[in-house]
Parts: C-alpha cells; structure tokens; sequence
C-alpha cells in the first residue's frame, strides 16, 4: 500500500477536499462517487460522508491501495 502524507494548516479538512489536494482524484465529482460507493475508509472504518472531517492523525485508505495520513 502507498502512503502518503498530507500537511494540513487549518483545523481540519473535509474527505472530498482531502482526495482531491493529494491528487487522488480530479474532481469533486469523481471524490463524490468513489465515496458514495463506499470504497474510502476513514480510521479502518467506511465512510461514505464526502464532508467527514479529517484532522491531524486521521488517516483515509481508498481502495486499499492509496492511504493518506493528514498531518
């Protein structure tokens, strides 16, 4: 699995907003979609909430392939 991590300098960030700053996907629509289809997990959990906030120490695997670690 790839890792990526994501410096973040506000509070928090929202999962549609996180996927597509770290090049994950091209559009909120796409970030909408995969989210939908439940194929994100946030923490080891599915999510499915594209605004989910994310801060420090979050992390969130799409597929099982790409995880991104929010710093």
């Amino acid at each position: 699995m790839q890792t990526e991590t994501i410096q973040i300098h506000t509070e928090f960030i929202k999962l549609q907003d996180l996927l597509k700053f770290a090049g994950a996907v091209e559009t909120g629509g796409d970030a909408k979609l995969i989210i939908r289809e439940g194929r994100v997990a946030v923490n080891g959990e599915v999510c499915t909430m594209r605004g989910k906030k994310l801060r420090p120490g979050d992390r969130a695997v799409l597929d099982g392939e790409l995880e991104l670690v929010v710093q």
